[in-house]
């Protein structure tokens, strides 16, 4: 998983409440268990219409934003399913921070999970962003992770919480399989042990 430590880029409003994970990624493209190739699909039934063309009224379709790797979301982002394809098809199309005043809760930990950083924002903060994100090509924001802050285009900071384990993890790269790799001295001391103890396991 790649470092997460600190990101300037094109933040693209998308104010709309519910956003689950069937908006995100819908079901017709959960026939993979691979974590690329999901981005072209992502927000597919905002994003195109029925004819496969272009909706030009979504917002990820507008030439400023087409290249946004931050999205200033609607309240309660990522309910819904469960399925941890919603941040790998957000992660594959290019989105590295969502910033919100609330998360589902299970889309929240698998966004850390995956090297999204997830951001909880108040109401006064969040109408800042959304303003912010409104401005086209110059909507840009820079999240210093490390500080916990968000930087806006006319220097403004707003200051974010964020749990220290998981600041840590995106900091350093690590998913859960990065952090068993770091214990694996201890892994196989136990495995050596257990062998000789009881070979018959």
């Amino acid at each position: 998983m790649d470092k997460f430590t600190t990101l300037t880029a094109v933040a693209a409003p998308m104010p709309l409440i519910n956003i689950d994970t069937d908006m995100i990624i819908p079901k017709q493209f959960l026939k993979t268990i691979k974590r690329t190739g999901l981005g072209a699909n992502v927000f597919h039934e905002m994003r195109f219409n029925e004819d496969g063309s272009e909706n030009s009224d979504f917002v990820l379709n507008n030439d400023a934003y087409r290249k946004a790797e931050i999205i200033v979301a609607g309240d309660n982002f990522g309910c819904g399913s469960s399925r941890e394809h919603a941040p790998w098809a957000l992660l594959d199309y290019g989105i590295k921070c969502i910033i919100s005043t609330s998360f589902a809760d299970i889309f929240y930990n698998n966004s850390f999970k995956n090297g999204i950083l997830p951001i909880v924002v108040n109401e006064d903060d969040h109408k800042k962003l959304l303003d912010d994100a409104s401005r086209g090509a110059n909507a840009t924001l820079t999240i210093d992770l490390e500080n916990q802050v968000i930087k806006g285009p006319d220097g403004g900071e707003i200051a974010f919480e964020i749990d220290p384990f998981k600041k840590k993890c995106l900091l350093e790269g690590l998913d859960d399989i990065g952090l068993s790799m770091q214990k694996i001295g201890n892994v196989d001391k136990f495995e050596d042990t257990m062998t000789s103890e009881r070979p018959w396991v």
